[in-house]
């Protein structure tokens, strides 16, 4: 007996103000985005490759994915938006996952939280490392902006998405974060 056909969903690359990035999507929501790789055809590997709950394949994005995609351009043009209106496919998040996400999408451009202060928003107060580690697995970076969360130094730390830390410190720049991309006097 073989095993039941996953469903499938599609994913589509596009260009942006930082590169390109790329997009999959199902009947539910969004279920990644990618930021930009080294170059454009590795965004699109990274965004097609085996999903656990579904076959993705290219595609031509359907109108809601098409606004979804003109939001996050203007977004990382300067025009900002917390895109927290952007439906997401959280059927692949375990409850702690889901928790963190909650609410480090909450966090509004041009703001910040440290680790320790999502995990005390969550109830987990001792939960930093994992908090850390969740939104190391973020496969919805920029519209689930773990790039908002901070050492409790402030300092930037670990970031997973491609570009690493300078994409980090580029997203926090765009989105006119204090003590980010701002002129120092010496």
């Amino acid at each position: 007996m073989s095993a039941p056909a996953r469903p499938l969903a599609s994913a589509a690359l596009f260009d942006t103000a930082i590169g390109s990035c790329a997009i999959a999507w199902g009947l539910s929501g969004v279920l990644r985005f990618a930021l930009p790789e080294p170059d454009p055809a590795a965004t699109l590997s990274h965004i097609l490759r085996r999903h656990r709950l579904v076959d993705l394949s290219e595609a031509t994005p359907t109108d809601e994915i098409a606004k979804v995609i003109t939001s996050i351009r203007a977004h990382l043009a300067g025009d900002l938006d917390d895109l927290h209106w952007i439906p997401l496919n959280t059927t692949q998040f375990n409850d702690f996952d889901r928790a963190v996400y909650e609410v480090t999408r909450a966090i509004p451009p041009g703001h910040t939280l440290n680790y320790g202060a999502v995990a005390t928003r969550i109830g987990a107060p001792h939960g930093s490392q994992a908090v850390g580690q969740s939104l190391g697995r973020n496969p919805i970076p920029l519209i689930i902006p773990c790039h908002r969360v901070l050492a409790a130094d402030h300092a930037l730390h670990g970031f997973s998405a491609p570009g690493g830390l300078t994409t980090k410190q580029r997203l926090l720049e765009i989105e006119r974060t204090p003590g980010f991309g701002e002129p120092t006097l010496f």
